[in-house]
């Protein structure tokens, strides 16, 4: 579909208001360049300091970031250590329109949105609209994927969809662990970190050459702190860290031309559940007033079945890189992952049981991925298939304090086989313009088993901890013959670079991506499986896809001194799945559980404008920044209001998407003897900002009862708009060997919703969940 002369004309208004920004400056945040080294940045030592190059792999292959003709930002291992942070979610105030945070009510389970594209539920059923990748491997569950920054080379973050590119197709855009390589010679590694709130984290790592061919190396990590606030009624800590990680490396290099690396990962978080802080009154007769302490609670659910919180992450890999010759190489990537939660969800977070949801989530997943890279003179390129399967299984009760006390049991059992061929090509025509195709066939087949079943009593289901519950008729009862669907689609890709001075690169692309449909993991078909609105649920919900239009500008001026990107990016979005939650009722009219809502927007336009620059003033003074803005807004999302269709979209906000967005960071090096050693000192400092942030999409009044019953819940976890502040003060030795550093982020001490449950429609009760106060650290990393 061709964008619309108004979209045309946004587009041009954003392009000529990026020209003019990057005439006079530029954007990226303080660490969004890359080091090409994986030790700390280079001190500032004279007036001609050399700027190094950012390499990153976006496109499978290495290359200058500067050259990638797309929207990457890239974030080393080295600057991610020198600070301090401590998980991907600080890359939210940094990187351009991309919110990435904990799921609601977790410490470990991610929630990623880029461009406006994302999936905030983490039930079963529910697939990512950002790719998290761990070295190539897709991780297709958000369980587990928000892990404690170690043992990386960088981070890279990819707007925009990713289908020709990378294995698993991923709408919104990816973002990539990259792990470092094995050291040719001894290594050891020691990190500790102290701070407020009892933050007591140590890493140590260490690899060893046992003979020409095989290296060895291993990682072990443990990142604690105590909790922000307090259950107010037993005294247990809330918003607290108790996690451990590790990490294996076999790597072994027969020859120059045959590269085999076998990894090994688990991580085990132990915190306390993350219990949300009640913003409504709490229901009569005590009509409890919400409590002063917004990181505090009076939840009393800490146990699923006896068993208590802790989410398990695990996987191994298996890399085979193959040089068949100096231009073509070959890679095989096989993964085996898999993690289980125990989740004590309160919704209602009160002592007295009005509204709760023990859970228990697992997964797995075994994957293969074939490449074959090619790098000529004129023809560059990737070829490759993929295949995954994966199993998402979760079981949870809702128990509801109502009519004498209900527990509400789902069972969701969910496959996913896909498989898909792709390939991505670009071909110089002169040695200042080049152009790329793409294209991928993806095949997805989904198999759902749900059910869904009420008991009497709040003691729970029987699979969760009450044999002798008594139940009735299966509300939902549907087995994988009943659930099953498979949807194709070739998503193209084309687009263009174009070299018109040595300090520039144009580039604009087209491309499209594609999220196979799904089954509402939480359909409840009333036990009349045979309606029209049993057959609507059984067919699911139809594919996402979008279509972007990105161009883009990207310079390096004054030897590297200067290094900005821009760009502007149009996006056709159809079919988006909305997960959302309804109120069922019995006969007399009284509410007696809900059921999932899920449903497709039909359309939607996003346009946006992006901006990331640093500037190395002196050899000893850089100065970075981002700009982001995005008009996202749904066009079509029809909905029944009885025997009628009503089109919504003119009450609704997209969700985890922040109209406007900035970072701006300084950063200063002076020489700095310690102790007879040479070393170098860095006063950072970094102001961010994003605008208001809406938590769901219902944001005003749509005339259903149902939906609009909902809106003041979702406006009191709307977050209005705000700043943060971070400042750190690092030491390094000369030799890279010693590095001191004092942290701190949120200095100002901000309060920030990121999160909440809002079922003010029809319980009452509306929760949220807050970032991290003000927290300062001191490291030391010390490598032997």
């Amino acid at each position: 579909m061709r964008p619309s002369n108004k979209k045309i004309k946004l587009l041009n208004r954003s392009a000529m208001s990026a020209a003019v920004l990057f005439a006079l400056y530029g954007g990226t945040s303080g660490v969004a360049f890359a080091q090409e080294s994986g030790d700390a940045a280079p001190a500032a030592s004279s007036s001609d300091q050399n700027i190094e190059k950012v390499v990153v792999t976006a496109r499978r292959r290495a290359e200058l970031i500067q050259d990638v003709p797309g929207a990457v930002t890239a974030i080393s291992g080295a600057e991610l250590e020198k600070t301090a942070i401590p998980d991907l979610t600080a890359l939210t105030d940094t990187v351009p329109n991309t919110t990435l945070k904990a799921s609601r009510g977790t410490n470990t389970t991610l929630t990623a949105f880029i461009r406006g594209v994302g999936q905030q539920d983490p039930v079963a059923g529910y697939e990512q609209g950002v790719g998290i990748y761990l070295d190539d491997v897709y991780l297709a569950r958000p369980q587990g994927a928000l892990t404690d920054i170690y043992d990386l080379e960088r981070i890279e973050v990819l707007r925009g969809p990713q289908g020709t590119l990378y294995g698993r197709n991923t709408i919104g855009g990816a973002v990539k662990y990259v792990t470092k390589k094995l050291a040719a010679q001894p290594m050891l590694d020691a990190k500790v970190t102290l701070g407020n709130h009892g933050e007591k984290d140590a890493v140590l790592k260490g690899s060893i050459p046992v003979s020409d061919m095989l290296r060895l190396g291993a990682t072990v990590g443990t990142f604690n702190h105590d909790g922000y606030g307090h259950n107010v009624v037993n005294g247990k800590e809330n918003y607290n860290k108790d996690v451990t990680a590790g990490r294996f490396s076999a790597e072994l290099l027969p020859n120059s031309d045959l590269f085999i690396r076998f990894t090994a990962d688990k991580t085990v978080d132990k915190s306390q559940p993350r219990q949300g802080h009640r913003i409504t009154n709490g229901p009569a007769p005590d009509n409890l007033a919400p409590l002063p302490g917004l990181y505090d609670t009076r939840a009393n659910l800490y146990a699923v079945a006896g068993h208590q919180q802790k989410v398990t992450n695990e996987g191994e890999a298996l890399l085979i890189e193959y040089t068949i010759d100096p231009t073509l190489s070959f890679k095989s990537i096989t993964a085996y992952r898999a993690s289980k939660s125990y989740a004590p969800i309160d919704f209602d977070s009160l002592n007295t049981p009005l509204f709760e949801a023990p859970s228990i989530y697992s997964d797995h997943q075994t994957s293969q991925e074939f490449q074959l890279t090619y790098t000529g003179s004129r023809l560059q390129g990737v070829a490759g298939v993929y295949y995954m399967k994966a199993n998402a299984f979760n079981e949870f009760d809702v128990l509801y304090n109502a009519l004498g006390g209900l527990s509400l049991y789902t069972r969701d059992d969910i496959d996913t086989k896909t498989w898909a061929a792709y390939t991505d090509l670009s071909y110089s025509l002169t040695d200042t313009f080049n152009v790329t195709v793409g294209g991928r066939y993806t095949s997805d087949q989904r198999q759902a088993a749900i059910f869904k079943k009420t008991y009497l009593g709040l003691a729970g289901s029987p699979t969760l901890g009450n044999p002798a519950a008594v139940g009735g008729v299966a509300n939902t009862d549907l087995g994988k013959n009943d659930l099953d669907r498979t949807d194709k689609k070739f998503t193209p890709k084309v687009g263009f670079g174009w070299k018109m001075a040595p300090e520039h690169n144009v580039y604009a692309t087209y491309a499209k991506g594609f999220k196979g449909g799904m089954f509402d993991p939480r359909m409840d078909l009333g036990g009349a499986p045979n309606t029209a609105l049993s057959l609507a649920k059984r067919k699911g919900v139809n594919p996402e896809e979008v279509s972007t239009v990105e161009l883009g500008l990207k310079s390096s001026m004054n030897g590297g001194r200067i290094q900005t990107n821009a760009d502007v990016f149009y996006s056709d979005y159809k079919n988006v799945q909305v997960p959302g939650s309804i109120p069922t009722y019995d006969a007399s009219g009284n509410v007696n559980g809900f059921a999932g809502s899920l449903t497709n927007a039909a359309k939607a336009k996003i346009s946006g404008v992006e901006l990331e620059a640093i500037a190395y003033l002196t050899s000893s003074l850089n100065v970075s920044a981002m700009y982001s803005h995005i008009d996202a807004k749904y066009k079509e999302w029809f909905t029944a209001n009885g025997a009628n269709l009503v089109n919504i979209a003119g009450s609704t906000e997209f969700q985890n998407t922040p109209r406007n967005a900035a970072n701006l960071g300084v950063n200063y090096d002076w020489a700095f003897p310690v102790a007879g050693r040479n070393g170098t000192m860095t006063l950072m400092n970094s102001l961010s900002y994003k605008s208001k942030v809406y938590q769901t999409e219902i944001a005003r009044t749509t005339g259903v009862a149902s939906l609009d019953a909902t809106v003041p819940g979702n406006l009191m976890l709307a977050q209005g708009g705000f700043s943060t502040w971070d400042a750190g003060l690092v030491w390094t030795s000369s030799d890279r060997k010693i590095q001191v550093g004092l942290h701190g982020r949120n200095l100002t001490d901000k309060r920030y919703k990121v999160a909440g449950y809002n079922f003010s429609g029809f319980f009452n009760t509306v929760t949220a969940f807050y970032g991290d106060p003000r927290t300062y650290r001191a490291t030391l990393n010390v490598k032997f």
